[in-house]
């Protein structure tokens, strides 16, 4: 069995990511008369981990590739990006904008793990996927203990 490293902080940041959401959240609520709020949005990830690496996925829909920058610094992966709103309707003709346009930043701490140099993304359908993975750990192996008599000699 694997033995697990408990992070004290790992639930902490996690509630704290999700109280940050909750007031952005709040806040754009009650800008909903502004026109076409400018407000800021962070697209939703989901980050898991497999024997061999670590996984983002961002929901990105309507996105180029060239408007979104992935960049990892000092263990710390950092995905920015902006969504633009289409100018094809002017803005008279809408009647209701509940999607969030405009620029964005998420960063995520990675483990120590990580093989920074070999971190790969693939964009299809408006859905981010950024593999990472991991180094290759030496592995674990069972010493055996061997019985001794008193005196040094070895029990058979």
């Amino acid at each position: 069995m694997t033995p697990i490293r408990w992070d004290p902080f790992k639930n902490l940041v996690t509630l704290q990511e999700r109280m940050n959401r909750l007031f952005d959240e709040s806040m754009q609520r009650g800008r909903e008369t502004e026109p076409f709020g400018g407000g800021s949005w962070a697209p939703p990830v989901d980050i898991y981990e497999t024997d061999g690496e670590v996984v983002l996925v961002a929901e990105l829909p309507g996105m180029d590739e060239k408007d979104i920058d992935i960049e990892v610094k000092e263990n710390v992966l950092t995905l920015k990006g902006e969504r633009r709103m289409e100018k094809s309707v002017k803005e008279e003709g809408y009647h209701r904008v509940e999607r969030a346009y405009g620029p964005f930043s998420r960063a995520f701490t990675l483990p120590q793990s990580i093989q920074h140099d070999k971190i790969s993304a693939g964009y299809t359908k408006g859905v981010l996927e950024i593999r990472m993975p991991k180094s290759v750990k030496a592995k674990a192996h069972q010493i055996k203990i061997e019985t001794k008599e008193p005196g040094g000699e070895q029990k058979k």
